[in-house]
């Protein structure tokens, strides 16, 4: 069998990868009269007169809620919600195998906004924080603003920003392997989704400052007249250039080309166009914008991709459960940019400058250290920002 036949019969075997665990018992009339009724009624009472005590007297401190439509599932469209739900449920895993985190898995029979956006926000006072997945663009980004705007707990996109976090370590370590300064590198990003959208807004927060998107039509430039809402708020101050047409003549002279878009789309020839020493992260999967070996034939200094069968592999694994973690810890009402550029730099920190080269930019998955990191760097930031705030 291969992989997905594989996986396919262990779907079947496991009838679920979660469940629910008891953390006390009800096996005595005393046991059951503390977990439950009439003893129970105290910790209500408490909680009545102050919510913030949920916290404390609940789970809720350590419970996430992995939301999704079923719009945008793994690169397979508008699957729906129930066809999503083996991905929630693998979700859900990840936050406790990584970060000891209760996750709870909730797919939403609906695609309109408005009915995500209240269900959500009715759900809120059962969570300690919200992780948005696989919300189709462009609707992802209103709803995430929306519920950051109306819920009193971390609402995070993983899509969007736990993707952006690992890009933004690769590229601070990939321009540490190539010599080249992040404040001086040209970036192009191919996709202009939730991914390729909040990739650019993280590498601004950690200090470049020339990107150039673009999409399947070519170059986003102000004043393109085809553009969503979304890509007119998101090329504002991009492409000094002032490149035109499509993405083989965006990449001339360039220092980066991230891909979050289809595979194959940029060969050798392409490469051989950018600057010296380029640096190309291919994130398509399966099958990425350029193999890692064809970059490489064609001058790249340092490549990544999504895939676990290639060095460098840009895994969300690497980021969303350190930053729950350490939100969570920290009791955040939300994950900030500060928060996130923290992560990155944390992130990349890990790999120290013995061990740094071209086919070793970001930790691996397994890496024990990656999410205590991640989490004390979310943690100090959310720390710090309070303090400012009082």
């Amino acid at each position: 069998m291969d992989i997905r036949e594989e996986s396919l019969a262990k779907h079947y075997e496991w009838k679920g990868k979660i469940e629910i665990a008891a953390r006390t018992h009800a096996k005595s009339r005393k046991e059951l009269s503390l977990a439950y009724t009439p003893g129970v009624a105290e910790p209500c009472l408490v909680i009545q007169k102050d919510i913030s005590k949920s916290y404390e007297l609940t789970r809720r401190w350590n419970t996430v809620a992995v939301i999704t439509d079923g719009s945008a599932v793994l690169g397979l469209g508008n699957i729906g919600p129930e066809a999503g739900m083996p991905v929630m449920e693998g979700k859900c895993l990840l936050f406790k195998e990584f970060a000891d985190i209760d996750a709870i898995p909730l797919c939403i029979r609906s695609n309109d906004v408005d009915e995500i956006v209240n269900t959500v926000r009715l759900l809120c006072g059962s969570f300690g924080g919200v992780n948005l997945e696989d919300i189709s663009a462009p609707r992802c980004f209103e709803v995430e603003d929306r519920l950051k705007a109306c819920c009193d707990i971390p609402v995070f996109h993983d899509d969007q920003h736990g993707t952006a976090v690992i890009v933004s370590a690769s590229v601070i370590n990939a321009c540490k392997v190539t010599g080249k300064k992040i404040e001086e590198i040209s970036v192009v990003i191919n996709g202009t989704g939730a991914a390729g959208t909040a990739i650019g807004k993280m590498l601004r927060n950690i200090g470049v400052t020339d990107i150039t998107f673009c999409d399947k039509n070519g170059v986003l430039y102000e004043g393109r007249e085809d553009m969503t809402d979304a890509q007119k708020q998101t090329v504002v101050g991009t492409n000094k250039s002032g490149v035109r047409g499509y993405l083989k003549d965006a990449m001339v002279g360039k220092d980066v080309v991230i891909g979050v878009s289809v595979g194959n789309l940029i060969n050798e020839e392409m490469i051989r166009s950018m600057a010296k020493d380029p640096i190309v992260f291919a994130m398509a999967n399966p099958t990425p914008e350029i193999m890692p070996d064809k970059a490489k034939e064609a001058g790249a200094a340092v490549v990544g991709t999504g895939r676990s069968d290639f060095p460098n592999q840009i895994n969300n694994v690497l980021a969303f459960p350190g930053i729950f973690r350490g939100a969570l810890d920290a009791r955040a009402a939300q994950i900030t940019e500060g928060m996130k550029t923290a992560a990155a730099f944390a992130l990349a920190g890990l790999v120290s400058d013995e061990e740094l080269s071209a086919e070793y930019i970001i930790p691996n998955a397994f890496d024990p250290r990656v999410c205590p990191a991640v989490a004390k760097a979310v943690y100090d930031q959310a720390m710090k920002e309070r303090e400012e705030q009082q």
